[in-house]
């Protein structure tokens, strides 16, 4: 309604589908065990939000609510080996959207992905300070290698989305004056924030709040 894009989450059903949840596993937000990679499109129906009447909606809901109407940045989340799959899935189902959107993730293989079948979207590497993420099970090279945006040199991504309160790591800045990337962070949850983030050149994601 005020014009802003939304930033979600995509998931590959069994099925081939696509899902928009932002947890794999479904108990924290339908109370159900399992996760969403094991459903079907039909199943997402019995698929209660929350205590709500309302279910995980598909890819394709979501794209119509806001086709022609607001931009969008779509998070891919693959599971296990299913990282061609989701991005292909999921670069068939933006045919025919209507208005600015573009591709990312926190993981280095679906940007790399993006980079070498479809150069054409724009593509970003989601990240954090995983050294200071005590429930990162990541093990000490990797963390050290996303941390550090180590893997653009392989990815190229157009921006790096960064998490606003662990941002102030070295190669945030080095990336972004070597290859001219844009600077985006999340999840920004008070306007102090958000105005901070405008003046260090970041291009804010947030929630609950109207700037």
């Amino acid at each position: 309604d005020h014009g802003y894009g939304s930033e979600f989450d995509v998931h590959l059903l069994k099925d081939g589908g696509l899902a928009v949840i932002h947890d794999s596993k479904l108990v924290r937000t339908t109370g159900r065990e399992g996760v969403v990679e094991d459903l079907t499109t039909e199943e997402l129906k019995d698929c209660f939000l929350e205590g709500t009447t309302e279910t995980i909606p598909t890819f394709r809901e979501v794209l119509d609510t806001f086709s022609g109407k607001a931009p969008v940045i779509i998070e891919l989340k693959p599971e296990g080996g299913n990282v061609a799959q989701l991005c292909e899935a999921a670069c068939a189902a933006m045919e025919g959207f209507e208005g600015s959107w573009c591709m990312e993730s926190f993981d280095p293989r679906v940007v790399h992905w993006l980079r070498r079948n479809r150069p054409d979207i724009i593509r970003g590497q989601l990240s954090e300070n995983y050294l200071r993420n005590p429930r990162s099970k990541l093990p000490l090279p990797l963390k050290f290698m996303l941390t550090y945006n180590l893997e653009n040199f392989l990815c190229r991504p157009d921006f790096i989305a960064y998490d606003f309160y662990t941002r102030k790591v070295i190669s945030n800045p080095i990336c972004r004056k070597l290859w001219g990337l844009e600077a985006v962070t999340w999840t920004l949850r008070t306007p102090k924030d958000h105005e901070t983030a405008l003046k260090e050149g970041w291009i804010p994601i947030f929630e609950n709040y109207i700037p």
